[in-house]
């Protein structure tokens, strides 16, 4: 039986709802020639499943060799008014769904897995875009659940619950990887770069991640800022980075003796107790040419067994409303 082949032809088309059903007894070939334009405002709903089988390009990456990034399962481009209900999204090559230049964004009820230690299989990732709202998602993945790049403006979280396997968003469950949930992320990688700014993630739960809540930057001169940020209401329990500022992003080894150029400030930390699994809880590693500013830390309460957890922080201007044991050397 041969391949059957799904042909586009030279020439913009634009499309409706499409539905695909099954079962498929043998491979489709997709060939795209043209253009598909889609409607500027659309709902894309349902219970079905977006298989990315990604486990033999893991299997190569974790092997050394040589292979391709690999593929995002589901990406949405310079559009309008979108709401995306009822997905699930599992075993992407890579990101499972990104949201890039887009205004108007509502994301509930979507689902996304992938085993513990597949790489680079972030979540959500969200940029270029504002009014974004993500809301009753179930998230399973090797990376950050939901990163936040370049040009967000205007993201909003509340109510969710995080542990070694689960978090609950709103009324439903993310289910998380090892890696950490919110990520904003990393920055500055190219000089000029639109910046992040306005983010509310406050009601939340961490259990056993490797990081809560961070902001990283690349070690590398940048015209962008991070500004407005607020995390608060949140327990961490047994979280190996609970608070952490990272201007020394360089994984690639491409930065030696350089600073980040990306200026961070106004970004509150409000209600934030529980327990750490290292003793420097709070780490805040800004940049030495543009220091972090206005962070301002308010009910802060982290354990490292049992004792008072500890505080780092280097070219940082934080300050406190009221007394908090854990961070009395950063004010």
């Amino acid at each position: 039986m041969q391949p059957a082949t799904i042909y586009v032809p030279a020439g913009k088309f634009a499309i409706g709802q499409m539905t695909f059903i099954g079962p498929c007894y043998n491979k489709v070939n997709v060939m795209l020639i043209g253009t598909l334009v889609a409607p500027s405002d659309y709902t894309v709903s349902g219970n079905g499943i977006l298989d990315g089988q990604g486990t033999s390009l893991w299997a190569w990456k974790a092997s050394g060799k040589s292979c391709p990034l690999g593929a995002t399962t589901l990406e949405f481009t310079n559009s309008n008014n979108i709401v995306v209900s009822g997905l699930t999204s599992i075993n992407s090559q890579m990101f499972h769904i990104v949201i890039n230049a887009y205004n108007n964004v509502n994301m509930q009820g979507v689902k996304v897995n992938a085993v513990r230690n597949s790489p680079n299989t972030n979540g959500i990732h969200v940029e270029l875009s504002s009014n974004v709202t993500i809301l009753n998602s179930d998230i399973q993945i090797g990376d950050d659940c939901i990163s936040i790049s370049h040009g967000t403006t205007n993201l909003w979280i509340e109510n969710y619950y995080v542990t070694i396997t689960t978090i609950l968003y709103g009324d439903a469950k993310l289910v998380m990887g090892s890696i950490g949930w919110c990520n904003i992320g990393s920055l500055g990688q190219n000089q000029h770069e639109p910046s992040v700014q306005n983010m509310i993630v406050k009601s939340a739960n961490f259990t056993k991640t490797q990081n809560g809540v961070r902001i990283k930057s690349w070690a590398r001169p940048s015209n962008e800022f991070a500004r407005n940020v607020i995390f608060q209401h949140v327990n961490m329990m047994n979280v190996h980075n609970p608070i952490i500022i990272d201007q020394n992003y360089c994984p690639s080894g491409g930065c030696p003796y350089q600073a980040s150029g990306v200026k961070i400030s106004n970004v509150t930390y409000q209600d934030i107790h529980g327990t750490s699994t290292t003793e420097v809880a709070v780490n805040l590693n800004c940049s030495s040419r543009n220091p972090c500013s206005i962070i301002t830390m308010e009910s802060i309460m982290l354990t490292c067994e049992n004792q008072v957890a500890k505080a780092s922080c280097n070219h940082a201007s934080v300050t406190s409303s009221d007394s908090i044991q854990l961070v009395i050397n950063c004010l």
